[in-house]
């Protein structure tokens, strides 16, 4: 007969087991689940202390038991006279209460547990609970009361706790238990969690046992890595439990019985977040009706409100939701009814192409191409463009689209909820700037006579608007850096949550949505619908895994789970989640066909041994840390670490060796020597910055003087001002370099060899554009060295650097 059970199983662990008289159940863990990662998170709820020093009195306590009485098992009052030694016994008693409150606040009873329990009850067998702790049995007792209810510890007949018998279940206490209860060992059966401890220390004494395995190892790696994330995001908030995980007994129950990939991101992913997300929702709408009065009406903004909709369709399926179709093009369009609004775009927007800037001013396909096709070819396009945009006769033009297009914007609306004066318009949103909000707040208040609420999962807004926004997580209770950490990869986000639909474009007079085409892949499409489903399923399951007999307010809870969630899926994404998600692509919803895959880890490898660590810093990306899977978790944490701090690293700070590299400089009538020195960047890679100035200048790199055999990553031209910029796009002004060997042979695909101390690598400049200074960056790594080659060349380069590098 199998020795373990699975949690959604335990209900019916007697099946096949006619003989058993008595059920023996483990406390915490098995009975007791907790709302945090680990027994010590709860040690953060205690007033007085951390949660190290609740751990150090343990220790001593145990230790000191050891010494005196050899055995190291102790009281929760030997605890805390440690604590505090010179403490009263009155102050110990309060701090005593203080640990059992919390134990009690943020402890319930497992459903499963519970219906298993019942089904004893229901088949005449008797309850124990047999637990190692340093509580007593009363104490315990009092616990599970409080924590499960006084249903659940009715139906208990006995509690024996390790403190009283001085011995784990490890070390022989069910020796004891056996002697206390007078019955035969092959009539009790006993489940718990931990396998040393419920398993090997029961079963010796014929006793009949279940190890109950709450997880798989991919489950426990990733409430591990949720854990970490927590502690990076809500270390320094006091008398508040760390690494907060309600969810935890929901995975438990669920995530055994699902097979699909896709499904299991959903329900053990998304499900925490945007189970989090609707009870907040419901939360600020009941405060929104009780302040405002009128209707609160939720309108899911589409097309990344989808998700968020189903998920309140599941949660409260007979109170209205209103699938709205405003995306950030038509509501853009729609402000732009005077030429203040027009200017505030086009001062907004400023990075855009005039491609997408006429698009977005609404000018008609046939002037827009005579426009574009008359602009200069250089640098001065794009403020040859704006300065046509500003003209009086343009701007009248605008206005009058962009009217014509809020009147269809507000059309759209009464045809979808049809509001009174009075009423409040609850926009329900992604976030995380409340752009679509931003641009017709005004326009819905002011034709509408409606109140306007953002109500945003992430919101990080750029500037204070003034507009009613909150979000689940925003500035309430995180600061900015971590909100940016957030927004920066909320791509991954939005692709998940997104409906299979094009984005919206324009409205009919009536209000009915025109949509441009869905370029999304329909496999895409198929994938995320088996996400959704497992975020749904999640909604259906969880109240069915948690039983609590003392009323909390989970609200908190669930916000800092929902972070720690995202955060480590942003950051922390498993092997098997990039597996589901790796042919997604991102449509930037601006009304233009543009889509970019959401990650390509070659960008990223080929960026890390280009640039170092810096590359991270400004690369813009739209999920960074899934290409950077496989590079390992230093690299993965150094990146969320100076994301979520805000961390002013320079290029120069991830410098810490270097390599003097000898080279030829030569312009076709004069030829120079000379080193540049070339610094570490990732995974053995030395980068050399090596200024041509206006293209005029060929550089022979002398590998031979160094090396026997040399890896070259990538040899590529660009402008200084390029490589020297913060905001780093791998590929952008780049010019591939066109090499010739001098005693190198190439053996493998970047891979050569040295013949000799004189072989070299000659470079060309590519051909001359303009008067910038231009650089040659060659990317190597070292294979072997030549033995002749000094310490004193390599280890110490020359203090002169080539000029205009840094």
């Amino acid at each position: 007969m199998t020795d373990f059970i699975l949690p959604h199983a335990l209900p019916s662990a007697f099946d096949g087991r006619a003989n058993v008289k008595l059920l023996s159940l483990d406390c915490f863990d098995t009975l007791l689940w907790r709302d945090s990662h680990a027994p010590i998170d709860i040690f953060g709820a205690l007033p007085g202390m951390t949660v190290l020093q609740r751990q150090w009195a343990e220790s001593r306590a145990r230790t000191a038991a050891l010494v005196q009485h050899r055995h190291k098992e102790v009281t929760i009052e030997q605890i805390y006279r440690e604590v505090y030694p010179n403490a009263r016994k009155a102050e110990i008693h309060a701090a005593v209460a203080h640990e059992l409150d919390a134990e009690a606040r943020h402890c319930f009873a497992f459903q499963p547990t519970v219906a298993l329990i019942r089904e004893a009850k229901r088949r005449g067998i008797g309850v124990i609970i047999v637990s190692d702790t340093y509580l007593d049995p009363k104490q315990l007792r009092g616990l599970i009361a409080r924590a499960a209810g006084a249903e659940v510890a009715g139906m208990i007949d006995r509690v024996f706790c390790s403190s009283t018998y001085h011995k784990s279940k490890s070390e022989g206490l069910y020796a004891d238990v056996l002697k206390a209860l007078k019955c035969a060992p092959e009539t009790i059966l006993h489940i718990g969690d931990n396998f040393k401890a419920d398993v090997d220390g029961v079963a010796k004494f014929g006793v009949q046992t279940l190890h109950l395995k709450q997880f798989s190892e991919t489950t426990e790696q990733r409430l591990r890595l949720e854990s970490s994330i927590s502690g990076l995001l809500h270390a320094r908030l006091p008398e508040t439990i760390a690494a907060q995980q309600p969810h935890r007994a929901t995975l438990a129950l669920g995530e055994p019985r699902i097979e699909d990939a896709a499904e299991a991101l959903g329900f053990s992913v998304m499900g925490p977040i945007f189970h989090a997300y609707e009870r907040w929702l419901q939360q600020e709408a009941a405060a929104l009706q009780a302040e405002r009065g009128g209707t609160v009406h939720w309108l899911f903004m589409m097309r990344d409100g989808l998700l968020p909709m189903r998920m309140h369709q599941v949660a409260q399926p007979d109170q209205p939701s209103h699938a709205v179709e405003i995306s950030r093009f038509t509501a853009v369009a729609a402000s732009l009814t005077d030429a203040e609004a027009i200017e505030r775009y086009v001062q907004f927007d400023i990075g855009s192409t005039p491609e997408k800037i006429a698009h977005q001013l609404l000018l008609p396909k046939h002037e827009a191409a005579l426009l574009l096709n008359g602009l200069p070819k250089d640098r001065s396009r794009l403020v040859t463009f704006l300065a046509e945009t500003r003209k009086p006769q343009r701007v009248k033009q605008i206005i009058k689209a962009g009217r014509g297009f809020a009147d269809r914007l507000i059309a759209h609306v009464r045809r979808t909820v049809d509001p009174q004066p009075g009423d409040t318009l609850m926009l329900v949103d992604l976030g995380y700037n409340g752009s679509v909000q931003n641009a017709i707040d005004s326009l819905l208040r002011d034709r509408l006579g409606v109140h306007v609420a953002g109500r945003y999962l992430l919101l990080r807004e750029q500037f204070l608007t003034g507009c009613d926004k909150k979000g689940l997580i925003s500035e309430a209770d995180y600061d900015g850096h971590t909100l940016e950490a957030f927004a920066t990869n909320v791509a991954v986000l939005e692709q998940i949550c997104t409906a299979a639909q094009g984005s919206t474009v324009d409205f009919e007079p009536d209000g009915t949505p025109i949509r441009k085409a869905n370029s999304i892949k329909g496999r895409q499409s198929a994938t995320r619908e088996r996400i959704q489903e497992g975020t749904l399923r999640f909604e259906r399951e969880q109240a069915a895994a948690r039983l609590r007999g003392t009323p909390l307010d989970e609200m908190p809870l669930w916000r800092h789970a929902a972070a720690a969630v995202l955060g480590r899926l942003m950051y922390l994404p498993l092997k098997h989640e990039l597996a589901v998600l790796a042919e997604f692509e991102h449509d930037i919803n601006e009304g233009v066909d543009d889509t970019v895959a959401l990650f390509d880890p070659e960008i990223a490898r080929r960026g890390l041994r280009q640039r170092g660590l810096f590359y991270m810093k400004g690369s813009e990306r739209m999920f960074l840390p899934a290409e950077l899977n496989g590079e390992g978790m230093p690299v993965k944490l150094a990146l969320l670490t100076q994301k979520r701090f805000g961390m002013p690293f320079k290029y120069a700070d991830f410098v810490d060796s270097s390599v003097s590299l000898p080279l030829i400089v030569a312009d076709g009538v004069n030829a120079s020597t000379g080193n540049v020195t070339a610094t570490p960047t990732h995974d053995g890679y030395y980068l050399a910055a090596i200024p041509i100035g206006d293209c005029r200048f060929s550089v022979g790199v002398q590998f031979g003087q160094l090396f026997d055999w040399v890896q070259v990553e990538s040899a590529v031209f660009m402008p200084v001002e390029r490589f020297l910029s913060e905001l780093q796009r791998p590929g952008a002004d780049e010019i591939q370099a066109k090499p010739s060997l001098e005693g190198m042979t190439q053996v493998a695909p970047h891979l050569f060899h040295c013949a000799d101390e004189f072989s070299f690598m000659m470079v060309p400049p590519p051909p001359r554009a303009d008067d910038r200074p231009m650089m040659l960056a060659l990317v190597f790594r070292p294979i072997a060295r030549r033995e002749i080659a000094s310490a004193e060349t390599v280890r110490q380069p020359s203090p002169v650097h080539a000029p205009g590098v840094r």
